[in-house]
């Protein structure tokens, strides 16, 4: 059975949400990405309880398309470019370093997933990402053009370069901090592609490697309509508003924390899983 029959665009639409038009089009690209990144939570609860989560889509669908549950950069980017591919788009997946608290790109492994999309008639391709949990992740697509800032929903980003001995150009995706102003970096890759593969070995290493922060706690994230954003860091829950605004408290326990992960996030915890373990 083919990527295609197993995949399902309409419940996948469906679940986030999305009611606008089926082309390739860029308010397609925008609108789909926008709903995604709204409608379905970051979280890493497989690799908690100590596996690494399925890219298969059929496993996909059941999971964060027709149950309530969310997923990491593997798993969100994956079901992305299933339904980009569906609705015409060109599609391919790119893996990047992550450099927030890196002193270098290159002292981190390409472990972060993300898609560049081409649209017919645009003149540059598109950098997709629906699967980085952090406060100031993309929840546009911007061109892959460096040196233009974007606003998109809210937040600014721009695309780096920075200097490397590498045969391709190298860029940092960076945000800005909406309380300083200033600019921070996110992850930096170069356009290289990546195959489902190379994907599958990533996820199996982030998802099981005993020194992945993935496997070591619980790390939720969401972000609602109007720019309301919510992290939960094992027992840390944060709270930033549209303008900056970061609420903290620690959770006092499993039962508060499991009401707080269904309730706040919208995921229901599978059976037998520890948050505050």
């Amino acid at each position: 059975m083919s990527d295609e029959q197993r995949y399902d665009l309409d419940a996948y639409l469906d679940r986030i949400g999305f009611k606008g038009e089926r082309r390739a089009d860029p308010a397609t690209l925008r609108g789909v990405h926008l709903a995604h990144a709204l409608a379905l939570p970051f979280e890493n609860l497989d690799p908690v309880r100590g596996s690494a989560p399925s890219l298969e889509p059929a496993d996909l669908t059941a999971k964060m398309v027709r149950g309530r549950r969310g997923g990491y950069c593997y798993e969100h980017n994956t079901l992305l470019r299933l339904a980009l591919e569906a609705l015409g788009f060109r599609v391919t997946p790119l893996a990047g370093r992550v450099t927030v608290g890196a002193e270098t790109p290159q002292s981190r492994p390409r472990t972060h997933a993300m898609l560049r999309v081409e649209v017919a008639g645009e003149p540059w391709p598109y950098l997709a990402d629906v699967g980085f949990g952090s406060v100031g992740a993309l929840l546009l697509p911007v061109p892959l053009v460096a040196g233009t800032e974007y606003e998109g929903a809210g937040r600014r980003h721009r695309l780096a370069p920075l200097p490397h001995d590498g045969p391709l150009p190298l860029w940092e995706l960076q945000t800005r901090d909406r309380r300083t102003g200033r600019w921070a970096g996110q992850y930096a890759f170069t356009q290289e592609s990546f195959t489902a593969p190379d994907l599958e070995v990533f996820n199996w290493f982030v998802g099981t490697h005993p020194r992945s922060p993935f496997t070591r706690r619980p790390y939720l994230q969401r972000t609602l309509p109007g720019g309301r954003h919510l992290s939960l860091d094992g027992a840390l829950l944060t709270e930033t508003l549209a303008d900056g605004t970061v609420t903290q408290r620690t959770l006092t326990g499993e039962a508060e924390a499991r009401r707080v992960a269904e309730e706040e996030f919208g995921i229901d915890v599978p059976e037998g899983t520890v948050l505050l373990g």
